[in-house]
């Protein structure tokens, strides 16, 4: 899955500052994970793709502005940000201690955490002392290792470098649950891969942990470019291309309250 592709939308360079990019700065690069259907996904050619490129695309279209989508691994985005290697990161959950490290935009999406488990297991519901004991699998530097490790302490917490790698280790029978977000999961239960397991049930998010939703992450300090996301956000969310992409990917509205 880490297969490395990119996206270039081609743009009148002449209007770039009006984004706030950096002066001189002909484009926006953007990381992604790749990772991550059906918001971002890398093909067997790695073309880009899912709900968080197109919405990136409309975007930069908004914003008048060349962008340039690339893969990085999750656990190392905030990282290669802070080092100049993006100028922002799509798909970054909105928490206290992340906004220390980067800039964000206001949420583009917010969905709950859920846990799937085999199709023949046991566990009757999703509380701590359901999971009590049980191998509980996640994805590394995530909300959901910190919500797990935070409030499944009496379950032995599995961290993967990505969900893909924590769901096939669930298919093949070495976890006996995994914790991601509600669509993640529903989306991967529907594919032959996903056969395997069901949904046991929807979590009730921490606002200390889970934060007001998922954003976009730039580097610490540049509000000017947060402002003109989350403008072309807004623009994008009354104009009605946001419901479109949305419905191309989604049968409800994937915002959230």
């Amino acid at each position: 899955m880490r297969l490395f592709g990119r996206f270039v939308l081609a743009a009148s360079v002449a209007l770039t500052l009006a984004t706030g990019a950096a002066s001189g700065q002909d484009k926006l690069r953007i990381g992604t994970e790749g990772a991550y259907p059906p918001f971002n996904y890398a093909s067997a050619d790695g073309t880009l793709g899912g709900f968080d490129i197109d919405l990136g695309k409309a975007l930069c279209a908004e914003m008048k502005v060349e962008c340039e989508f690339t893969v990085q691994d999750f656990d190392g985005s905030i990282p290669a940000l802070q080092a100049g290697k993006f100028d922002a990161i799509i798909n970054i959950t909105i928490t206290p201690e992340r906004a220390e490290k980067v800039e964000f935009t206001h949420k583009y999406y917010q969905t709950p955490p859920a846990i799937a488990v085999p199709k023949d297991s046991t566990i009757a519901g999703t509380s701590p002392d359901d999971l009590k004991g049980k191998a509980l699998g996640v994805q590394t530097a995530t909300i959901h290792q910190k919500f797990a490790e935070q409030k499944y302490a009496g379950s032995t917490v599995k961290a993967y470098p990505t969900g893909d790698d924590a769901r096939t280790d669930m298919a093949n029978g070495r976890l006996d649950a995994m914790m991601d977000g509600s669509i993640i999961l529903t989306e991967w239960l529907k594919k032959p891969d996903g056969a395997c397991c069901k949904l046991l049930g929807t979590l009730t998010a921490d606002p200390a942990i889970h934060g007001p939703g998922v954003g976009i992450a730039l580097q610490k300090g540049n509000k000017e470019l947060a402002d003109k996301f989350n403008a072309a956000i807004d623009a994008l969310r009354a104009s009605g291309k946001y419901k479109e992409i949305n419905d191309k990917y989604f049968a409800f509205d994937v915002y959230g309250n």
